[in-house]
């Protein structure tokens, strides 16, 4: 886990260098921060989630955004421990996240998140119901196709991705109650807070 923070954390440097390197304008330019989010949706074997994940990023360059997520999910399990059980679990917690445009329509992601989590079991008799709470890191990762992304424009454009939590963590809501991995379909859209200034700039 050491690891893979760490490796995050020098290429989130290294796109910042990048960027500083760039022939582009130097210094902090508000015109480049966005915000939005996405909707999440997913279904694996005897489960189902759904959840938002609102963002705040900046346009590094014109091929790389970087920023801060939030993100509730809802999950729930079927025949978890035994036929006809049922496992409801809600999901609330934060990370960073990095896109990368290798061309206009095209990107790849990762977002490192930690999540906290409310679990309610209910054995097949509805009987003795039961809670526990509990935390788990993730790692996502994975790519998606965006519309009427143009780099340093300020446009407003939408984005579909499919991401994978590689960390696979015991608690992790982004797996099954097997510990397979689900994957995480995202639908969503950026706006640039400032879009009307320094457009063609």
């Amino acid at each position: 886990m050491k690891i893979v923070f760490l490796f995050v954390i020098a290429f989130s440097f290294s796109i910042a260098s990048s960027a500083q390197d760039s022939t582009e304008q130097r210094g902090f330019k508000k015109e480049k921060l966005f915000t939005g989010g996405s909707v999440s949706l997913s279904f694996g074997n005897n489960s189902f989630l759904i959840g938002i994940n609102p963002v705040l990023g900046y346009s590094l360059t014109n091929w790389a955004d970087a920023g801060i997520a939030v993100n509730y999910n809802y999950t729930s399990y079927r025949d978890v421990n035994v036929f006809d059980d049922k496992l409801r679990q809600s999901v609330y917690g934060g990370g960073v996240f990095t896109r990368l445009f290798p061309v206009r329509f095209i990107f790849v992601q990762g977002q490192l998140e930690h999540n906290f989590i409310k679990q309610k079991y209910i054995p097949p008799n509805g009987a003795g119901s039961s809670t526990d709470n509990s935390s788990a890191t993730s790692l996502l990762v994975g790519g998606g196709y965006t519309t009427g992304r143009y780099g340093g424009s300020g446009n407003t454009f939408g984005y579909l991705a499919v991401l994978f939590d590689v960390l696979k963590e015991q608690d992790s809501p982004y797996t099954d109650n097997a510990g397979r991995i689900i994957p995480i379909l995202r639908a969503g859209i950026n706006v640039y807070l400032f879009q009307g200034r320094n457009r063609n700039e």
